[in-house]
């Protein structure tokens, strides 16, 4: 992070932290040391429960969010500003529908009510989309395009080749990929995985050894609010 820091010099940098704790969930001490290293939003998933203890500082740290569109009563909040140097970057963390066992809102509906109550309070905002469906997050961004500055997708882990400008300037790209080991399968350890296919029968994953890559965007925006540019970043070992 220090020497992608110091190459790009980003004003903000946002994270999906999910998987940060063993592959599954987000603690606060991961997600405190997470924040030394200069992240300033850390947004969340399908697996923003399954460590319980992050919990206890989801309604008191707004730097880290969890998907607006869970059902009302779920601790935290969907959505965040952060600001430096007298920008303010608004960040709204959505979960999709398609392939979900979880009992969602509707995203689309929930990110209308995010971005009312942004509006005129931030310089630009960046949803995070985490979905499976290739579909749902294209389907997003094209309904967001010229109201959002960028969307995000997230949730895969793999990264896509197709980042664009939308038409009304909205950045874009279906999924930043992942931050984790390089020889595995989407983080995880390819014995457990590859038994798992063979047989059909649960084998419990562990987050694979080795070298680790990191991916993500770059996205730069105008006085507008509107995106200018987007580039996928890789670093391989």
């Amino acid at each position: 992070m220090p020497r992608l820091v110091e190459k790009h010099q980003p004003d903000f940098l946002v994270a999906n932290a999910e998987n940060a704790a063993g592959g599954v969930g987000l603690t606060p001490e991961l997600a405190m040391e997470l924040f030394s290293l200069g992240l300033d939003v850390l947004t969340l998933g399908n697996h923003a429960f399954s460590k319980k203890e992050i919990t206890s500082i989801l309604d008191s740290e707004s730097r880290v969010i969890r998907p607006l569109n869970f059902p009302p009563g779920v601790p935290g909040r969907g959505y965040t500003v952060v600001e430096r140097n007298g920008v303010r970057l608004g960040v709204i963390n959505l979960l999709g529908r398609v392939f979900s066992d979880v009992h969602l809102d509707c995203p689309f509906r929930a990110a209308d009510v995010a971005l009312s109550v942004l509006q005129d309070k931030v310089d630009f905002v960046m949803v995070d989309m985490h979905a499976d469906a290739t579909s749902e997050k294209i389907a997003l961004a094209l309904y967001l395009d010229g109201r959002a500055g960028a969307v995000i997708g997230t949730h895969t882990h793999v990264q896509t080749a197709d980042e664009r400008i939308l038409p009304k300037g909205t950045a874009f790209i279906t999924d930043a990929g992942m931050c984790g080991p390089v020889d595995s399968v989407i983080g995880m350890r390819p014995a457990e995985s590859i038994q798992r296919f063979l047989t059909q029968i649960p084998e419990r994953l562990e987050v694979a050894a080795g070298k680790a890559m990191v991916q993500g965007v770059l996205v730069g925006w105008n006085n507008e609010g509107r995106a200018t540019t987007i580039e996928r970043v890789t670093v391989r070992p």
